[in-house]
C-alpha cells in the first residue's frame, strides 16, 4: 500500500487509525506452503497477534486453523466459523473452569504441565489430548518472548517424558499430538532445527503410539528495521521437510506437521496512522507530538521494539532528528527516540509500520482514550471498517450503561 492510499484512508476515516492490507496477509499465508512443501502441513494462525474479525475471516477462507490461548479465543473462533478440528487450545496456568469450558467444545486441548495432565487423567480418563513440551532451546527477539529453556513457564520438561507416559497410560489418555514453541522472532535458523529434533526424539511409538501430528509452534521472524535481512525461509523449509520426513519414516506413519505463526502472517500488513499536533523544541530534543500513544501500540515502550516510521505528508522533507511522542501522561510514551525523519510539521500524518501484530491486540484505554478505528483493504477495496469508540460510548461501557 503506497503513501497516497494511506493518506486517503487517514482523510476518510480520521486518525489514529490502524490500516491492514489483506493481500499481504494472504501472501504471507501462502508463502508458508511454498517455503515448507510438506503435503501434510497445517497452518494455525495465532489469534492473539491480531483478532480483527475481517482478518480472521480472510484466513478462515484461505483454510487456516487457529491457535487459541483463552476460552474466549476458542469461542470467538467457533463463532467466526472455524470448525473445532481446525482449532488447538494452548493455554498456560489455566483454571479448572477454563479447562472444562473448552474441553466441552471438542477442540484439541494442548496441555503444558504435569499438574494439569494428572487432573485430566483422573477427571477425564480416555480423553484425547496434545502435550506441550519445553524444547530446551531458547531463542527470540526479546527475553520476554522466549518460551524455551530453564527460565520459562511454558511446557513440560523433556526430562519428564517417562512420568508423562506413566500418567497417560494410567488414565488411558489418547495423545494425538506433541507441541513445542521456542520463542517469538526467532533469530537463528538452527534453533528451529534443534527444537524440532528435541521434540522428535521423544515422539516414539513406544512413548506415544497414537500420534497424528507434531506442532512446532510459531515465531517466524519478520524484518522490522530497514537494514534487517529476511530469513532464508526456502532453505529453512527444505531442511524442515527433510527432518520431518525422516522422522515420519522412523515413526512408521506420515504425520501432519503444524506451525502456529502470528506475527509472520499479519505484522507487515499493518500501519498505525497518527497525526502530529505539536512540534516542541526542548533544547537538545525536537519532539513531534501525536494523537496516538503507547496504549495503542505498546511494543516500543514494553519491549524496546523498533517500528519504522514514515512521514506520509512530507516524504521529501529535509531529514531532522525527532522524538516521536504520544499523548499519554508517561515520559516513556514514545514511538521512537532520536529518529531521523523527513521534516515533520504540525498536521503531518505519520505511518508506523509493522503494526499488524501485537499492537491493537495488546492495546488498552489508559487515560480513557479509545482504541483507534481499524480498516482492512483487500483487492484494492475497503473490505471492513470498525470505527473508533466514542468517548461517550467508552464511558457508558465502563459504567455498565448507567
Amino acid at each position: 500500500m503506497n503513501n497516497a492510499q494511506l493518506l486517503e484512508l487517514a482523510k476518510r476515516y480520521g486518525t489514529p487509525l490502524f490500516v491492514y492490507d489483506g493481500d499481504t496477509v494472504r501472501a504471507r499465508y501462502r508463502d508458508l506452503f511454498r517455503f515448507i512443501p510438506y503435503p501434510g502441513l497445517r497452518v494455525h494462525y495465532a489469534l492473539k497477534a491480531n483478532y480483527n474479525p475481517a482478518i480472521l475471516a480472510l484466513l478462515r477462507d484461505e483454510g487456516a486453523g487457529i491457535d487459541a490461548v483463552s476460552p474466549a479465543e476458542v469461542a470467538y473462533a467457533l463463532r467466526l466459523g472455524f470448525p473445532p478440528d481446525r482449532i488447538i487450545y494452548t493455554a498456560n496456568n489455566m483454571t479448572d473452569a477454563e479447562f472444562e469450558r473448552v474441553f466441552k467444545t471438542g477442540v484439541v486441548m494442548n496441555l503444558g504441565s504435569l499438574s494439569r495432565l494428572k487432573k485430566v487423567a483422573v477427571q477425564h480418563p480416555g480423553a484425547t489430548l496434545c502435550l506441550r513440551f519445553n524444547p530446551d532451546v531458547c531463542d527470540g527477539d526479546s527475553a520476554a518472548t522466549m518460551t524455551g529453556g530453564d527460565l520459562t513457564k511454558f511446557g513440560i520438561l523433556l526430562d519428564d517424558v517417562a512420568e508423562v507416559v506413566r500418567i497417560v497410560r494410567g488414565g488411558n489418555l489418547h495423545i494425538v499430538g506433541l507441541h513445542e514453541h521456542t520463542g517469538s522472532g526467532l533469530q537463528h535458523m538452527e534453533s528451529v532445527f534443534r527444537s524440532m529434533e528435541n521434540l522428535m526424539k521423544i515422539a516414539t511409538r513406544e512413548n506415544f503410539p497414537e500420534l497424528e501430528f507434531l506442532d512446532f509452534g510459531g515465531g517466524f521472524k519478520v524484518p522490522y528495521r530497514p537494514d534487517e535481512a529476511r530469513i532464508d525461509y526456502v532453505t529453512m523449509g527444505k531442511e524442515i521437510c527433510r527432518k520431518f520426513t525422516a522422522f515420519c519414516k522412523e515413526y512408521g506413519k506420515d504425520l501432519l506437521m503444524r506451525f502456529e505463526p502470528g506475527k509472520y502472517l499479519v505484522a507487515e500488513s499493518g500501519w498505525l496512522l497518527t497525526e502530529v499536533n505539536t512540534i516542541k523544541h526542548n533544547r537538545s530534543r525536537v519532539i513531534a507530538g501525536c494523537d496516538s500513544g503507547f496504549p495503542q501500540l505498546i511494543r516500543p515502550m514494553l519491549y524496546g521494539a523498533y517500528h519504522e516510521i514514515s512521514n506520509l505528508s512530507n516524504p521529501g522533507g529535509k531529514p531532522q532528528t525527532y522524538d516521536v511522542c504520544g499523548n499519554i501522561c508517561e515520559t516513556g510514551d514514545r514511538f521512537a527516540e532520536q529518529r531521523e525523519l523527513p521534516e515533520i510539521r504540525e498536521y503531518d500524518i505519520l505511518a508506523i509500520a509493522n503494526a499488524g501484530a501485537y499492537c491493537y491486540s495488546m492495546g488498552g484505554v489508559y487515560n480513557m482514550r479509545s482504541m483507534p478505528g481499524e480498516v482492512l483493504v483487500a483487492d484494492g477495496e475497503v473490505v471492513d471498517f470498525r470505527p473508533r469508540e466514542s468517548d461517550d460510548a467508552l464511558i457508558d461501557r465502563i459504567m455498565g450503561g448507567k
